[in-house]
């Protein structure tokens, strides 16, 4: 539950923080004619990603056991690649965000501004997908439903409410820090997904190894415990774990953290050189 709750407050503090400067800047502008389209954009990016997430859950019913296996270890994979690409795009352009979205909004204010229904679905619609993928991901990697989607809808929830609180001027946040120590958290959660996407695709016959544990702590460490539920919730850990297991969770984790960490402290220098930037004033009024 707390690793969902992280990935909803993240994702849907990122998109409110979108939604916020779009909007305080057409609004800044004296553009608020164009606020029904940036709602349309936004509207449309919020159904794909609650269509995505039917697709997710009720698509693979009727298949066989290998196949649902397989279709859920790639999207796995697939959510662990998304979020790693998610991590460090931010990593790079959370100190200019408002300068990326403020650039898109104009290029497209040119005649009735119909363009911004797109600028407003893709910056949304992005962390939209990224949310439902990778909530799913976590949920299968869990075995559990009711208490991962409390767990993220909670988080989406509060970033609701942060964004709000940003756009009313009562809450400044420095971006950088803020998605700088989420996105180590994420790397270590997204570590445990690509691992169970691995078992799943072991479990489907496709990767070998399916009895090669590297370790058994079940005892120790009972899956069904308090304990082993927190473990299993937070950071996806497996009692029993195969070699290839394994392999997949140090391979993706050392470097990526170590890249993540390297790159964050390139990036302070910067910080100290331009406080202003390193804590942008949302909103822009």
């Amino acid at each position: 539950m707390l690793a969902n709750y992280l990935i909803g407050l993240r994702e849907g503090l990122e998109a409110a923080l979108i939604v916020t400067i779009l909007i305080a800047y057409v609004v800044k502008i004296g553009r608020r004619d164009v606020l029904p389209r940036l709602w349309t954009g936004i509207g449309l990016a919020v159904l794909l990603a609650l269509i995505l997430g039917a697709i997710l859950t009720f698509g693979t019913y009727g298949l066989s056991f290998a196949a649902q296996e397989t279709i859920g270890g790639l999207l796995s994979i697939i959510a662990t690649g998304l979020v790693t690409w998610m991590v460090f795009w931010m990593l790079r352009t959370a100190r200019d965000l408002k300068g990326h979205l403020h650039g898109s909004i104009d290029k497209h204010l040119v005649g009735s501004g119909m363009g911004l229904v797109l600028v407003a679905f893709l910056a949304v619609g992005r962390e939209g997908i990224e949310t439902a993928l990778f909530i799913w991901a976590a949920v299968q990697a869990t075995g559990e439903t009711t208490l991962p989607l409390v767990g993220a809808s909670l988080g989406i929830l509060t970033a609701v409410g942060l964004g709000w609180l940003v756009y009313a001027g009562m809450l400044k946040i420095n971006l950088a820090r803020f998605f700088t120590w989420t996105g180590a958290i994420l790397i270590i959660v997204a570590a445990g997904v690509l691992s169970y996407g691995v078992h799943d695709l072991q479990e489907a016959g496709i990767l070998p190894g399916l009895n090669s544990l590297a370790f058994d702590v079940s005892a120790a460490i009972p899956p069904d415990s308090w304990y082993g539920t927190l473990l299993k919730g937070t950071l996806n850990f497996s009692p029993a774990t195969t070699w290839l297991e394994m392999f997949a969770w140090v391979a993706y984790m050392v470097p990526t953290l170590t890249l993540f960490i390297v790159k964050s402290r390139q990036s302070r220098p910067a910080a100290s050189a331009a406080p202003r930037q390193a804590a942008p004033a949302i909103p822009v009024h």
